[in-house]
């Protein structure tokens, strides 16, 4: 089965097509997204009224590249699959309306795809014996989330912040230290070079309050920390008598980095421990932008030998918004039953979006 997908939830506007066989192993033919990088950089963060208008511009574009690179016309896809919610409303509504149209030319299934579940299914495009039960991490700019999975399309949040997101956290902590748009990759590259230095065992080091909330609950806050780092960023600068376009020396934004990547690392690294601890899981599946972080990656995968549980997690290339995980999770998706019709609409929020699936699959049942 051939299934194209669309994904525009936010500023990257992309298309894929997965091939399934038989046994469910998913082939990625192509893979094709379009980045705004460059245009909100300017702005030092997305603009969602920009971001939707580019995709406009950009949608047809990418699908016929992802169409042509796969090596098939439209006559060969059996579905299409398409991010329906959360997410920037307009951005969103440009992907629904191409898939709806697409799907109704082709008379093919529509399949409404949670972004949040498919960044969860962007690992089964790489580990194909990869089965729920599972314990899942969503970790990107606007969700930090740990999901019980029971299956391919019942997610359960059993934890995750209670305000900010991790990435959103990096990426303004980033920012406030003139670093550039986003903020979250130069913050994994910068924090590499403190941690040559910084040892957070000696007396003087460094510390950022931990984003771990101090009780048995598996929830997180960023907002404490992302202000502690601001506020110090700003009492060096004027320690230091820097003019405003003045950049902090290196080592201390280094310094500054490794602080704050250790403290949110380690603090979603306890509440990890204690959800794996607290539940018979065999696998934990981490997903989303922050995912593709080195250092996040290294202490997950320290709690999950530490409880022998197995730690999968996608190439970086599949950790950012993309096709493929839409794709993939639409599979699941349609093997159940779930498709859409003409009606389908797009939603801004979560609570939207489980909303609708859970009619879906009340009809289903």
């Amino acid at each position: 089965m051939y299934i194209f997908a669309i994904e525009s939830s936010c500023d990257d506007t992309a298309a894929a097509v997965i091939h399934v066989d038989m046994c469910h192993r998913i082939n990625v033919l192509s893979s094709i997204v379009s980045s705004q990088i460059e245009t909100h950089a300017l702005y030092g963060g997305v603009v969602p009224e920009i971001a939707s208008r580019a995709h406009c511009e950009a949608i047809s574009h990418v699908a016929r590249e992802a169409i042509q690179t796969a090596g098939i016309t439209l006559s060969d896809i059996g579905a299409v699959a398409v991010t329906f919610a959360p997410g920037l409303i307009g951005s969103l509504l440009v992907g629904v309306s191409f898939a709806k149209s697409l799907a109704a030319v082709l008379d093919v299934p529509l399949i409404p795809v949670n972004h949040i579940e498919a960044h969860v299914a962007a690992s089964y495009a790489e580990n194909p014996n990869l089965e729920p039960p599972y314990l899942a991490l969503v970790v990107s700019g606007g969700h930090t989330s740990l999901y019980d999975v029971s299956d391919h399309i019942t997610f359960t949040e059993i934890g995750g912040t209670t305000d900010d997101a991790a990435g959103e956290a990096f990426d303004k902590v980033g920012r406030v230290m003139g670093m550039p748009y986003p903020g979250g990759a130069a913050m994994d590259k910068l924090a590499a070079v403190g941690f040559l230095t910084w040892d957070p065992s000696k007396k003087d080091a460094l510390h950022f309050p931990s984003p771990a909330k101090n009780d048995d609950s598996l929830n997180l806050s960023f907002s404490g920390i992302k202000t502690a780092a601001i506020n110090h960023i700003h009492t060096t600068r004027q320690r230091l008598k820097l003019e405003d376009d003045a950049p902090l020396p290196d080592e201390i934004r280094a310094e500054i980095a490794a602080a704050f990547t250790h403290a949110v690392c380690t603090g979603i690294a306890k509440k990890l421990d204690l959800a794996l601890k607290g539940h018979k899981y065999t696998s934990l599946v981490m997903a989303g932008g922050v995912a593709a972080n080195s250092h996040l990656r290294r202490h997950v995968s320290e709690v999950c030998e530490g409880n022998g549980v197995e730690f999968v997690v996608p190439s970086p290339k599949l950790c950012g918004d993309n096709a493929v995980m839409t794709a993939a999770q639409g599979y699941h998706m349609v093997r159940y039953g779930l498709t859409a019709d003409s009606t389908l609409n797009a939603f801004a929020s979560d609570e939207g979006a489980e909303e609708y699936l859970t009619a879906l699959k009340k009809l289903w049942r």
